[in-house]
């Protein structure tokens, strides 16, 4: 029987150096998409998916991270007294349960597979969930629910993919695929950000895992891969042969809000998703659409 998946790391020590200004002392997760901020639509999907430990792997600067997913009373007391319950609730639906957050620091940016590896401890011996919170996911089914009720099934590592353009195969991690079912890709191998004439296919990893933990084992011996980082590809690629791995096409559309127009298109898109912002907001984008 699979293990069940509880615990989820998010890595949230970037810089967020493409969104500077705007980034200067606000942590870029925290920008937010129509009235959430990013971070908080990734915690959300995780505990519909049934996780139940949050473990950040942080940095200096990124306080407000934390502060924004524990109580404030200050403010719960005022919403009370002015008898703003719609606005109490959302306050109170963006706190964790005691002990549900952990944060650890990451000492340097030496790349997404260090980053994992520093919730080794908090992790333990069992399988885990990665959550990128600048890859947002609009779907009916949240997707890491999908990931993990396929790992239920496969075990091993599972990972979200999507086929991307060939001529972007240099900005993933892309599968070297064994078998396909249509949903399911079985892996031989992985390549990190391959260019497009060596890329074995355009199935890319997005911002979703869900991973065993014998990743950290190639984690801990701290080698060094592209960029001069320590790629999480590249560990989970040698642990492939003693741990199965597939790929998940999952149901829904991804949106990169670790750029400047993914950012504003996932404002558009989950937007038009609001049913009290939809039919104000479709006739004002063909008006600026029409606009010369």
């Amino acid at each position: 029987m699979v293990q069940r998946v509880r615990k989820a790391v998010l890595p949230v020590a970037g810089l967020g150096t493409r969104f500077l200004p705007a980034t200067k002392v606000t942590a870029k997760e925290m920008l937010p998409v129509i009235d959430k901020p990013v971070v908080q639509y990734a915690i959300e999907e995780a505990l519909a998916a049934g996780i139940e430990e949050f473990i950040f792997i942080s940095a200096d600067g990124k306080e407000a991270i934390a502060e924004h997913f524990s109580p404030h009373p200050a403010l719960e007391k005022a919403l009370a007294e002015k008898n703003k319950d719609a606005e109490l609730k959302l306050v109170q639906g963006a706190t964790l349960p005691p002990g549900a957050m952990h944060i650890v620091k990451q000492p340097a940016p030496l790349g997404l597979g260090h980053a994992v590896w520093c919730g080794w401890k908090l992790v333990g011996n069992e399988p885990f969930a990665v959550i990128l919170p600048d890859d947002m996911v609009l779907s009916k089914t949240p997707c890491l629910k999908q990931l993990i009720d396929a790992h239920a099934k496969v075990g091993g590592h599972v990972v979200a993919v999507e086929d991307v353009a060939r001529d972007q195969t240099n900005r993933y991690g892309i599968l070297d695929v064994l078998s396909d079912d249509g949903t399911l890709a079985k892996a031989k191998g992985l390549v990190e950000k391959p260019k497009p004439e060596n890329a074995p296919s355009t199935l890319a990893i997005i911002g979703r895992y869900v991973l065993d933990p014998a990743v950290f084992i190639e984690l801990d011996k701290k080698t060094q891969g592209a960029g001069g980082e320590i790629q999480l590809t590249d560990a989970l690629n040698k642990t492939i042969g003693s741990v199965p791995f597939h790929g998940l096409r999952f149901e829904g559309k991804r949106y990169d809000c670790g750029t400047r127009v993914g950012f504003v298109e996932a404002n558009v898109a989950f937007g038009l998703a609001l049913p009290d912002m939809a039919d104000r907001l479709r006739p004002l984008l063909q008006k600026l659409l029409d606009a010369k």
